[in-house]
């Protein structure tokens, strides 16, 4: 098939390399404008267009696909089909009627649910045991079209953001390659989905990763697994940000401690009370220096029972 790709971040990476491994003709590739990065703050591509030029791609960097200087310029790449993996912009009625199959959108979650900009992180901290990946036939809401094709995968008790986000490119990289070929042959039958079951997540922020001592130990786990590695689940410690990094459920209960009150410190490890529960942190980040075991920051940091944190 004749494609013109559309995506941005790590995530997209694979099914672009995906898609040209199996001997479709990319005749564009479209990605988000070239985005300040690093302490110098100099423009810095985004990983889908690195690998386009790596392959000698034609790239397009619109600020608002939407525009009309911007729909003219897709005009002249004609496709059969536009495959989008988490590009960042709306596409208008005029650009998915484009393409002689439409467009494909690759999404992170097992639709209806986790429609939005951060279905991976959201089933980590929502303690989903399952999550999986979504071929779907967009349409002009955002995540709402037609699904062609779906394929879950167990989340461990251990995943994190990052993890499930590596597992979930793989297996769209896998997905997509399958939905085209299927789509081609006439195989797939749309399926309407369920409005009644539909939720939705915005895209995450730096405050979201704040730890709430609140809340039980259970969820502060997953908060800090799935907000792993951005934005991390941070706290305070002695004026300074305190990233937490791992950290695990301890059964005890702690007698008259308050949310946030260190209730024991051992050699390699520190315990936490929560809302509910114990946690018990063992690899951290302390701010200005880099992450490390609990063992090696409390071998420089004294930390004393009913200090807190917060």
């Amino acid at each position: 098939m004749k494609i013109v790709y559309m995506g941005t971040p790590d995530f997209s990476v694979g099914p672009l390399e995906a898609l040209i491994e199996a001997g479709h003709e990319i005749s564009l590739v479209v990605c988000q404008p070239d985005r300040p990065k690093g302490r110098s703050k100099e423009p810095a591509p985004c990983p889908v267009k690195e690998c386009a030029m790596a392959h000698g791609l034609k790239v397009f960097q619109p600020e608002r696909i939407k525009r009309a200087e911007a729909v003219e310029e897709l005009k002249q790449y004609p496709a059969d089909v536009f495959v989008v993996a988490a590009f960042g912009q709306i596409l208008s009625q005029e650009i998915l009627d484009m393409p002689k199959y439409g467009c494909l959108n690759i999404h992170a979650s097992l639709l209806p649910a986790y429609r939005g900009a951060a279905p991976i992180q959201y089933a980590v901290i929502n303690g989903d045991k399952e999550s999986g990946v979504t071929i779907m036939q967009m349409d002009a809401g955002i995540d709402t079209g037609d699904i062609l094709m779906q394929r879950n995968v167990e989340i461990a008790p251990d995943e994190t953001g990052g993890s499930l986000f590596d597992k979930l490119s793989v297996l769209g990289s896998q997905l997509i390659t399958e939905a085209l070929e299927a789509v081609e042959k006439g195989e797939l039958t749309p399926v309407k989905q369920d409005e009644a079951k539909a939720t939705h997540v915005g895209m995450l922020s730096k405050e979201d990763g704040r730890i709430n001592w609140f809340r039980s130990a259970e969820e502060i786990e997953r908060l800090i697994r799935g907000t792993d590695p951005w934005p991390g689940a941070y706290t305070g410690f002695h004026s300074k940000v305190l990233k937490i990094w791992k950290a695990e459920v301890a059964d005890m209960e702690a007698p008259q401690a308050t949310h946030g009150m260190i209730t024991g410190v051992a050699k390699d490890s520190f315990s936490v009370a929560c809302g509910t529960g114990t946690l018990k942190i063992t690899e951290l980040q302390i701010e200005g220096k880099k992450r490390m075991s609990c063992a090696d920051f409390l071998r420089g940091v004294k930390i004393e029972a009913g200090e807190h944190l917060g």
